[in-house]
């Protein structure tokens, strides 16, 4: 399938304003060079919409596109539990996380720890993060741009590849976390403005012309793809083998609200370099916690983006609404309807114009968000490895072309990787699990860190070591185990470790670089108070609705 003149002078049009953009913000006054608080920290002068519109641009990428659409072709509204739930996760996280981080002046997670415990824990996490950053965030986003592309314009795999790494290298290497933040407020607005029209044909489509009867058919025809909690056995899905799988294992239940998605989510959304280093960049606290709710508030509108074209496909194919649709599901080396191909697919039929600002949508999304984890990954090297083991002394412009470096290292060996991931059928899933491998001890290690005292270095140290390992033997030692349980149980046996551990060590005293936090340090502002009380009331609506 080719792009219409039209579509393609869009798509062509929004490629020249994010590379323009990007290129323009990067320029420094005269006579300024670009230092580390510069490229790394977007000179700390974000105001709140521009941190909120970064969030979600840096957050929403091809996995939720692709990926997250792809598991609401499979099972459905369920998957949304991410989006809703993170909308709660993000108001935790700016009233106690956030207060901490600006008040200690930190640049990166990894120096967070150096500062409460030690440089052991502050570099065996950064090496953590750089490999997962490199080779589970920046490959499958990268391959799932690549699989969307390869639907919807049958670019071969490699070449999208490697043409969607360029993409974001030209403006990301040279300006740094500045190019990326404020090309991401661009970047939302495609991501939002075509995401809507992508569903609004969807439903159009379903619903024989008409949008509204196409969301009332989406719950006539497949009732079970709007059952917010699973129970085993419930819904089955494809295995992306030829055979099926129980959806439970990666939706248990209760276990999403009260278990151990609160570890993913505090996790990815409270010490994640590359979300967090947003937050980090506003001009004041204040600004950052309003960015944090501006953000919470579009990601309750995400799975509209997101999910519910997914189970728009579902339908299609159900009913055999579209052959050549239903044709373009299937992939081509197995020929079984693949999920991941859901969205992909979708773009293929809209409309002349809207097909540029969707697919104009869905490359803002994969392009941002790998400009924002490769950054993250070069100010992770930069700041926690290089200045602490290679340079000591390095200068600020040193710094800045080390950073360059490194993020054009991390592109290079994530579009090598990306190709291996073609098996999968819904990445979206393969990207929580092993992210999941890292998550307890990351979660058990800040949340330990801020709010207990007598946490000592080694306790930390012994929760980083383990988190993988422990993961690992449950994994294969109960396969039956929903990944999402397994995390909780990860986190209980850290947990245990780490009081036992700081106990026995710090008999009973407190650690000398303990935090000190008091009612002080949480106050929010009006303003704040009234967007996190509708996040909770919305919230709570959307589940007792579609419980």
């Amino acid at each position: 399938m080719l792009l219409e003149p039209l579509d393609l002078i869009v798509f062509v049009g929004y490629c020249c304003l994010i590379i323009g953009m990007g290129l323009f913000v990067s320029r420094e006054k005269k006579g300024h060079v670009k230092d580390s608080k510069d490229y790394f920290l977007a000179s700390k002068a974000l105001p709140w919409w521009a941190v909120g519109a970064s969030l979600i641009a840096s957050n929403i990428s091809a996995e939720q596109f692709i990926g997250m659409s792809g598991s609401g072709f499979a099972m459905g509204l369920a998957i949304s539990t991410y989006e809703w739930m993170a909308a709660a996760t993000l108001l935790v996280v700016a009233i106690f996380f956030l207060p901490v981080y600006i008040k200690k002046g930190i640049y990166t997670m990894p120096g967070f720890l150096l500062d409460r415990y030690d440089s052991r824990v502050r570099t065996t996490m950064a090496i953590f993060w750089l490999l997962l950053y490199v080779f589970v965030n920046l490959t499958s986003v990268l391959y799932l741009g690549a699989l969307s592309l390869n639907t919807i314009l049958d670019i071969p795999m490699t070449t999208a590849i490697i043409g969607l790494a360029l993409f974001a290298m030209v403006y990301s290497i040279y300006g740094g976390l500045k190019a990326v933040a404020w090309t991401d407020v661009v970047q939302v607005i495609f991501l939002i403005a075509g995401g809507l029209a992508t569903t609004y044909i969807a439903l159009q489509i379903v619903g024989g012309g008409d949008a509204w009867e196409g969301l009332g058919m989406l719950r006539k025809e497949v009732p079970g793809h709007f059952s917010m909690i699973f129970s085993k056995g419930e819904m089955m899905i494809s295995d992306g083998k030829g055979g099926v799988r129980d959806a439970y294992l990666d939706l248990p239940g209760i276990s999403v609200l009260v278990g151990g998605m609160w570890i993913t989510n505090l996790s990815y959304w409270g010490f994640n370099q590359y979300i967090t280093q947003r937050a980090l960049a506003a001009k004041d606290l204040n600004q950052a916690q309003l960015g944090v709710i501006f953000a919470g508030f579009l990601k309750l509108l995400m799975p509209l983006i997101v999910v519910i074209p997914g189970i728009a496909a579902w339908v299609i194919v159900k009913n055999g609404i579209d052959v050549n649709f239903i044709a373009s599901m299937n992939d081509p080396v197995t020929g079984l309807i693949k999920s991941d191909r859901a969205y992909p697919t979708l773009l293929q039929i809209l409309p002349t114009g809207l097909k540029g600002l969707a697919f104009a949508a869905l490359t803002a999304a994969i392009v941002s968000s790998l400009a924002s984890m490769a950054n993250s990954t070069s100010t992770i090297f930069t700041m926690d490895i290089y200045r602490e083991f290679i340079n000591k002394n390095a200068s600020e412009t040193k710094q800045v072309a080390v950073g360059r470096i490194t993020a054009l290292v991390a592109f290079v060996v994530a579009a090598v990787v990306a190709p291996a991931l073609g098996n999968l059928d819904q990445a979206f899933q393969f990207i929580q699990e092993y992210t999941g491998f890292v998550s307890p001890g990351v979660f058990a290690i800040f949340f330990f860190g801020v709010f207990w005292k007598k946490t000592t270095s080694n306790a930390a140290l012994t929760a980083a070591i383990l988190t993988i390992p422990l993961s690992t033997v449950l994994k294969f030692g109960l396969p039956n185990l929903p990944f999402i349980d397994r995390m909780g149980v990860v986190f209980l046996i850290i947990s245990a470790l780490i009081i036992a551990i700081s106990l026995y060590e710090g008999k009973g005293k407190d650690h000398p670089k303990s935090i000190e936090v008091n009612k002080e340090l949480f106050r929010t502002s009006t303003t704040f108070k009234i967007g996190a009380m509708l996040i909770a009331g919305i919230i709570a609506a959307l589940y007792i609705i579609f419980w």
